[in-house]
């Protein structure tokens, strides 16, 4: 087997097979472990690194191939995949070298759009983060600075300097509370209070922030996704920007796999269909009739509330973006131009052309 297809190992198989990988690492570090057990753990790492070691390959046979030169983040995460396993193998003689293969942990961030959404809005947020993490250093140091002064003569031993104190402050302040060092005097212990609310209100101040700008990147994402697939709509190539932003609001994107049915004879439309890609079915009285890029379906449901009148099916796998009533209304409101064309369109297709 050649090494290139196992530069496109798919996300899910990379992180199971770091899973197996971690569970061997985990399963070494058992003290009584049997001799024989050891050596098929150990066989199951190097058959995880000789996979690596497939993958590293295809991936600069199809990077030298193609002439690419982006994806130097999985390109690395490959290469420490491979050679710091192989590395402490080579140079280390205790036992602790199998636990260099936790390497592998950076695997399944190799292909992750999660993680690099997550990295974006970090980026973005990066000022308000490090402004949240200014207080808690502030409240932090403030926290330990009084709690010394309050506690040291009391316990001596677990507050008797800053740092001795500092602890306990990281403690109180991510409300963890442990127990193992406890204010005795009442100043201490209102100070304790005051230091756990602040914390409940640093980590909703992050939490809060990290929210907002998950929502924010995944809208963008989304608007600008639903651009394109709006824009490729032969309909609405002539609008201008203004139009097609409200036409994006409006359009929802949709997956139709083949075979599938979209809509069904009979039932009550609630909304409108536009092929972006691919071909539908229309099942009329004489013989089918498909639909391809650029058409749109369904817009009687719309115009005149009458029950779907064809079933329609896709032919292929179609991207469909769909309209709803609701949203036909204001689309006719603020693009009276296309909703003069779908109009004509239903009504040509009254008298033959099929209609859904």
């Amino acid at each position: 087997m050649s090494a290139v297809p196992f530069s496109k190992i798919s996300s899910p198989l990379n992180a199971l097979l770091t899973a197996i990988g971690l569970l061997a690492v985990a399963t070494l570090t058992t003290p009584d472990l049997a001799g024989e057990t050891r050596l098929v753990v150990e066989a199951v790492l190097a058959a995880i690194w000789v996979v690596y070691v497939l993958q590293l390959s295809g991936t600069l046979l199809v990077r030298r191939r193609s002439r690419v030169s982006g994806g130097n983040a999985a390109l690395l995460i490959d290469l420490l995949a491979v050679f710091v396993p192989m590395a402490a193998f080579l140079l280390i003689a205790s036992r602790d070298r199998s636990l260099y293969c936790a390497i592998w942990l950076l695997k399944p961030l190799r292909d992750s759009t999660f993680f690099r959404l997550m990295a974006k809005v970090v980026a973005n947020e990066a000022r308000n983060l490090l402004g949240v993490t200014s207080v808690f250093g502030i409240v932090l140091f403030g926290a330990a600075l009084a709690g010394y002064v309050i506690e040291r003569d009391v316990q001596p031993d677990k507050f008797g300097s800053i740092p001795q104190a500092m602890w306990w402050a990281v403690v109180t302040l991510s409300t963890t509370g442990y127990g193992d060092e406890i204010p005795q005097s009442l100043a201490g212990r209102v100070l304790a209070g005051l230091v756990m609310m602040s914390g409940i209100g640093i980590f909703a101040l992050w939490a809060g922030i990290l929210a907002t700008g998950f929502y924010e990147e995944v809208r963008r994402r989304d608007f600008v996704r639903n651009w394109q697939l709006v824009a490729a709509v032969p309909l609405f190539q002539k609008l201008g920007s203004a139009a097609l932003i409200e036409i994006v609001r409006a359009l929802r994107p949709r997956i139709v796999p083949t075979g599938a049915v979209i809509c069904r004879k009979g039932d009550v439309g609630d909304q409108m269909f536009f092929i972006v890609e691919g071909r539908v079915s229309v099942a009329t009285p004489d013989h089918p009739v498909e639909l391809g890029t650029g058409s749109f379906f369904g817009e009687m449901a719309l115009i005149s509330g009458e029950p779907r009148s064809a079933t329609v099916s896709a032919a292929t796998e179609v991207s469909l973006l769909s309209l709803y009533a609701v949203d036909f209304q204001m689309l006719s409101s603020s693009s009276p131009e296309i909703a003069e064309i779908i109009r004509k369109t239903a009504l040509e297709r009254r008298g033959g052309i099929p209609k859904s």
